[in-house]
């Protein structure tokens, strides 16, 4: 992506050509100006133009207290893993809508505050809006994340941190997924993403790529490590929140600050516009754990799968349950603290659903509870028809998972463990989800 100085007969303009379009026969070319808007300049109009001189930023100043620039040889490397979404997006101008045309490349050419003391590696591992990602997907990933912590631990390769490039609609999902199969890793893994394209002048895209590099500049020193997230704290362009892989939830459809943690704090705060980073009180309590780390291994996914999720709802039906024959495993999104109707009663017509769970759970589906409400723990010993599914082998009691967290630990289960241990394991903690902290004074 070129930067480009266009002198017209109306004005002269200075940003980045974005794309050239022909509307009415005339002829168009679309630059991102450096106020973040875009611009058609009219070629006809067009007397000069020429590729500026490149300027010297913010980031690549030295700051009191930073190191000069060193050679790239010798800088870590900070890799950029790109799957699309509408961070990488940005309107197709011939068909009006948004797509991901961007490659690794033009990410880093079109975020300049990304760079800093590290060697950017940018690398496309796929090119999909979230919706379409699946567990080859989340192996995908895993499987170069790998690469990267192999090369640190057996090449000795310095290695600040590895960014991913995410779709926000299952981004938690996908975090999720990288918190169970990786574990011991050397250095930060962030995903992030945007609600809004790139080019668009309220996009919320340069900001979060931002703050993610400044956290994992700032992590990889105090050996913070795992996996995280990085969204808007605010609808205002101040700071951003960095999040634990498991228990995040996307809780609006198209706020820039649509991300929390559920059932616990956040994990740290980035500031955009400021070289800070500030741990919550419980992060700062967790790394002080003295908890010993652990050799990096990694798992993957069976790619065959089938995890349902079935939401509990007045004259919920057996038909609906037994939709779910053959599939390797169920999570219930159940009412209150977890339940489903199964009481007989004549009025709720829902005679056979307690049967129809007892007959998947004979043919080989393993079947967990998860809460509708966002935010407490599942609790199937308060009420009678919490202590049936309890008997009966429905998994979740006093489990602190969101629904999508739910969804891929006992995918993640199922893959990796035999099957006498999923029921134990589901209940046990890997890595903070089943932990519910105290939100005050964070």
């Amino acid at each position: 992506m070129k930067k480009v100085k266009i002198h017209t007969k109306e004005g002269d303009y200075e940003g980045l050509l974005v794309n050239e379009v022909i509307e009415k026969r005339r002829q168009f070319l679309i630059v991102k100006l450096d106020s973040g808007y875009n611009i058609g300049v009219d070629k006809a109009k067009i007397v000069t133009m020429q590729e500026s001189e490149e300027k010297i930023l913010p980031d690549q100043k030295t700051e009191p207290g930073r190191k000069p620039s060193q050679p790239e040889s010798e800088k870590d490397s900070l890799y950029i893993l790109h799957t699309g979404g509408t961070i990488a997006s940005k309107v197709d101008y011939k068909s009006g809508g948004v797509s991901a045309l961007f490659t690794p490349e033009e990410i880093v050419s079109l975020f300049p505050e990304i760079k800093g003391s590290h060697s950017i590696q940018a690398r496309l591992i796929s090119n999909v809006s979230s919706e379409d990602m699946g567990f080859s997907s989340y192996n995908n990933l895993i499987e170069n994340i790998a690469s990267f912590a192999k090369k640190e631990i057996e090449e000795k390769e310095k290695i600040k941190g590895v960014i991913i490039t995410h779709g926000t609609d299952t981004l938690h999902y996908t975090s999720a997924a990288l918190s169970f199969a990786l574990h011991g890793l050397p250095f930060p893994v962030v995903l992030v993403g945007a609600q809004r394209s790139s080019d668009r002048p309220s996009s919320d895209a340069r900001m979060n790529l931002a703050c993610a590099v400044r956290f994992v500049e700032f992590a990889k020193p105090k050996e913070i490590s795992g996996v995280f997230a990085c969204m808007h704290s605010s609808i205002s362009d101040d700071s951003c929140l960095i999040f634990r892989g498991v228990n995040l939830r996307k809780m609006h459809t198209s706020r820039r600050d649509a991300f929390r943690q559920i059932n616990s704090a956040h994990f740290a705060e980035a500031w955009f516009n400021e070289n800070r980073v500030e741990l919550t009180k419980s992060a700062l309590e967790e790394l002080s754990s003295g908890e010993k780390k652990e050799r990096f291994s990694h798992q993957e996914y069976r790619p065959d799968l089938r995890i349902g999720v079935l939401y509990a709802h007045p004259g919920l039906r057996k038909e609906e349950i037994l939709a779910y024959q053959g599939f390797h495993g169920l999570i219930i999104a159940g009412t209150g603290l977890g339940h489903l109707g199964i009481s007989r009663s004549e009025e709720a017509d829902n005679t056979g659903n307690l049967e129809a769970l007892k007959e998947l759970i004979k043919t080989g589906t393993r079947i967990a509870v998860a809460p509708q409400s966002i935010h407490g723990r599942i609790n199937l010993n308060v009420y009678s028809p919490g202590r049936k599914l309890k008997e009966i082998g429905i998994l979740g009691n006093l489990c602190a998972m969101t629904i999508e967290t739910a969804f891929i630990k006992l995918a993640y289960l199922i893959s990796c463990f035999k099957p006498e241990l999923i029921g134990e394991l589901y209940h046990a903690d890997f890595c903070g989800e089943n932990r519910m902290r105290n939100l005050l004074n964070e």
